[in-house]
């Protein structure tokens, strides 16, 4: 049977551009102030995962709601699973958009959102894949699982519920990536310097805000702090326009007598790749590190400021390290908060991509013997995922590939990046698209969008794929 799978997405396009920008539409951000036994990362997560288990009712398919976590879109039968993940959550909007994040906007052939390329928009191509080969009645003889998650850019606590509860696929892929393919992820840790203790000195550092997930540059970031004198506040303003002048960055500084308040802005970027961004928090604190701050405060700023800034490969922090196949370590720092009338809780958090070869043990111990040097306490955060391969010669991986070579005549090739998605929670498990080569990496980032010519391309490539895994 030959399929013309472009032509079966053409006769779709309007319904799934359509369900795509309804579930745009919901701000899927998890909030945990507003947890609740029904929802269990915020009311946004659990709004985007009843939302696309909804379009599964409607169109037929098995489903089922796994306690507001996680749950599934179900066809097929056999005694082996293929499974589909995507996830409804997304990171925080934040600053810099040209238009409401939340409500799609289709310009110059591409739809911007937040969540359109990561991952709603891959997710949909996926469903409306699977759907597809439902419309088809195509004969199956593995089931296939399309996997919904609602906390994907934090704690994966979505997939540690649904995995107790549901029975794991034998194999499968996340359109959550790129392509050709991702069949190799590195390790991801977070690691924490904390700050204790007093921090008063000729100049106060009142507060230190920056970052809104660990696994996002910080495009801003904003320090309020007590200088001895006007005169200082004076000073500081001519040398922060200097500063401002020198460096990739823009900002304001506005002074109230002896507060002086300073915003800086740099470039918001996916954390997977700090060296794309620019962070705004290690600028503000290499402005500040000059300045007479005693305590905490002159930890805080030190270490931001001459270990971690611009430290995209751990070399400062003394933990470098590269494999021959998964390449280098990076490091984002993400999120940083100080507050002087906080003698403890004030901190920086350090996301690392790591190879194999090293460990997150290892991490720790490097980091403690640099910051630690300082006096920074360095604590591991959240979980620890190891680094991750599926084998380029696994059936699995040769399908897929087969399958992006077809659709678009272009020689495929495994690829093993920083980022983290749900196909490593498979041991054979990969990520697939749903990005093409050359595309504008807007994950994470203000404006984010998805081409639309890609998505409909990438649905056409995910019903050939499915179809050839489970037929």
């Amino acid at each position: 049977m030959t399929i013309d799978w472009q032509k079966e997405v053409d006769a779709r396009k309007d319904a799934l551009l359509e369900d795509l920008q309804n579930l745009l539409r919901i701000n899927s951000e998890r909030d945990d102030s507003k947890v609740t036994p029904e929802a269990p990362f915020g009311p946004g997560p659990v709004a985007g995962l009843k939302h696309m288990l909804a379009y599964g009712e409607r169109d037929g398919f098995v489903v089922k709601n796994v306690d507001n976590y996680a749950g599934h879109i179900e066809y097929g039968e056999g005694d082996e699973t293929l499974g589909i993940f995507g996830h409804m959550d997304v990171v925080p909007a934040g600053d810099g958009w040209d238009t409401d994040p939340y409500e799609p906007v289709i310009k110059d052939g591409k739809i911007f959102a937040r969540g359109s390329s990561d991952d709603k928009g891959p997710s949909m191509a996926a469903y409306y894949a699977l759907r597809i080969i439902k419309d088809l009645e195509l004969p199956l003889s593995k089931k296939v699982r399309f996997v919904v998650g609602s906390d994907e850019e934090s704690g994966w606590g979505d997939m540690d519920y649904y995995f107790k509860h549901e029975e794991t696929p034998d194999f499968g892929f996340s359109p959550d990536a790129e392509f050709p393919i991702i069949n190799g992820e590195k390790g991801n840790v977070s690691l924490y310097a904390r700050f204790g203790g007093s921090s008063e000195g000729e100049y106060v550092l009142e507060s230190f805000n920056a970052g809104l997930r660990e696994n996002m540059v910080p495009g801003t970031a904003t320090a309020v702090i007590t200088v001895p004198t006007a005169e200082a506040a004076e000073k500081m303003q001519g040398a922060f326009n200097v500063f401002v002048d020198e460096e990739p960055i823009s900002g304001e500084l506005e002074a109230n007598g002896t507060t002086v308040t300073i915003k800086v802005i740099g470039k918001g970027a996916h954390g997977a790749s700090p060296q794309s961004g620019i962070n705004a928090a290690t600028f503000l604190a290499l402005f500040l590190n000059s300045y007479g701050f005693a305590g905490a405060a002159k930890e805080f700023i030190q270490v931001a400021a001459t270990l971690v800034h611009e430290d995209f490969y751990g070399e400062k922090l003394g933990v470098a390290f590269e494999d021959a196949k998964m390449g280098k370590l990076t490091m984002n720092a993400g999120l940083f908060v100080f507050n002087k009338d906080a003698e403890e809780g004030n901190f920086m958090s350090l996301n690392f991509r790591y190879p194999k070869g090293t460990t997150a043990a290892d991490l720790e111990a490097g980091v403690k013997a640099t910051a630690g040097a300082i006096g920074a306490e360095i604590v591991q955060g959240g979980r620890n995922q190891e680094p991750h391969y599926v084998p380029a010669d696994d059936p699995l991986v040769e399908t897929l590939l087969q399958v992006y070579e077809d659709h678009t005549g272009q020689k495929g090739h495994e690829q093993i990046i920083g980022g983290g998605t749900y196909g490593r929670l498979l041991k054979r498990g990969v990520a697939y698209g749903a990005m093409f080569p050359g595309y504008t990496d807007t994950m994470h980032q203000a404006n984010e969008f998805m081409a639309l010519d890609d998505l409909f391309r990438a649905t056409a490539i995910y019903a050939d794929a499915i179809y050839r895994l489970a037929k």
